[in-house]
């Protein structure tokens, strides 16, 4: 088991510089002030701030903007008071001091801004760019076995507020939750999600029941195999979670294939970088056209198939459905041929029998999955086989955790 770490800044995040910036920072007439853990230089353009032996750079502006005094911050509502378009791009403070560990900068007009050390060092550039901004236990199927997960009960599951924050944990670090002993019922697997999030409606309805009827221009409304993927990527914005519940088969196979999408892009970054940071870097284009007699649609939704953030490298999302990718065209040919390169080896590692977690979905196991993170799919399947879920907001999701204190 092994959990994943941002990568210190490199190749693919780009560098920027002012106009105005020195290799050699002047250093201002006000010169440098001492306190017990904390050294201060005011340069031309920033304050220089060494705190706990680290050397931390805020722009002028930057600090006068994030003020938390009572004139620019509302702190009850937690939103600025301040109008950022009045600040003057050229403003530089009077004075600057470190009081109780507090910095106290003084502006021209007299305004005072205090901030505390430990926030600026949590809130710095240099500090969010080696912290995780979610933290995850990266997963093979022998590694998700051996973790020993429990599923969370149903009727605790509805009751217990513990019971929650730990299901919620557990789908933050693996990408997957599971609730068992769910009635079988549509509006009990409404209950279940709406305990975790609010539901996001789609071109499929709100909560969706279905068959292998072929009632959808999908390939999921059959009885076939379904290949490893992530849903909805022909949104803009893909939806968040899935939600599956099986509520009966009276049948064979069906069983549900789940891979952690970011362990074998891990894989990938550690192995070929350069093919990692080309999937990173170039937008594909997904597309669903749907026309039979009830339904027609035509989505399309542009994005690379793996995102990260530019400021740790954080890996945050992958869009990976080989069914819905439309016609490559936007990249030029010289490009064209890396990309495969780079895709066919990202394939390989998704691929491997280790990376595959088989499920056996049966009535009253409701599955969450992290549809930014996850694959899934299916082995095909005889006889009757209804499904029910649902997505759900993934903002909404990621604030219930919060409030329960957990990092996401």
């Amino acid at each position: 088991m092994f959990s994943v770490l941002p990568r210190a800044a490199g190749s693919a995040m780009r560098q920027f510089q002012l106009p105005f910036a020195r290799s050699e920072p002047r250093t201002s007439l006000l010169q440098v002030r001492f306190a017990a853990s904390a050294t201060l230089r005011l340069l031309e353009d920033c304050l220089e701030v060494s705190y706990e032996g680290t050397p931390m750079r805020f722009n002028y502006v930057w600090l006068r903007d994030h003020c938390r005094s009572a004139s620019s911050y509302n702190s009850a509502t937690h939103q600025r008071s301040l109008d950022t378009g009045s600040i003057e791009l050229t403003l530089r403070p009077e004075s600057s001091a470190v009081e109780d560990g507090q910095l106290v900068l003084t502006w021209p007009g007299g305004h005072v801004s205090k901030f505390s050390l430990g926030w600026l060092a949590e809130n710095s550039h240099e500090g969010r760019k080696t912290v995780m901004e979610q933290p995850r236990i990266l997963w093979n199927a022998n590694v998700y076995q051996n973790a020993r997960i429990s599923a969370a009960k149903w009727d605790k599951f509805m009751s217990s507020d513990s019971e929650l924050k730990k299901f919620l944990q557990n789908y933050l670090l693996y990408g997957i939750a599971f609730v068992d002993d769910v009635p079988a019922t549509v509006e009990a697997t409404e209950e279940v999600t709406r305990r975790v999030s609010l539901i996001r409606e789609t071109t499929y309805g709100r909560m969706w029941s279905f068959t292998s009827d072929f009632s959808r221009g999908d390939t999921a409304y059959s009885q076939l195999a379904l290949d490893r993927h992530t849903d909805t990527s022909y949104f803009q914005e893909p939806c968040g979670i899935q939600v599956f519940h099986c509520l009966r088969h009276e049948g064979t196979g069906g069983k549900t294939l789940l891979v952690d999408g970011f362990y074998a892009a891990e894989k990938l970054r550690q192995r070929s970088p350069e093919n990692f940071e080309l999937l990173c870097r170039v937008p594909i284009r997904h597309e669903y056209i749907e026309n039979t007699e009830n339904h027609r649609n035509h989505m399309t939704g542009i994005g690379p198939v793996l995102n990260i953030y530019p400021w740790n490298n954080e890996l945050y999302m992958i869009r990976y459905n080989n069914y819905d990718r439309s016609v490559m065209n936007t990249m030029p040919h010289d490009t064209i041929r890396r990309w495969y390169v780079a895709h066919r080896e990202l394939t390989t590692e998704l691929r491997w029998p280790e990376n595959e977690l088989w499920v056996k979905l049966t009535p009253g196991k409701v599955i969450f999955i992290d549809n930014w993170r996850v694959l899934h799919g299916r082995e095909s399947f005889t006889g009757l086989r209804q499904l029910c879920g649902c997505y759900l907001t993934r903002d909404d999701v990621l604030s219930a955790a919060r409030c329960f204190g957990l990092q996401a």
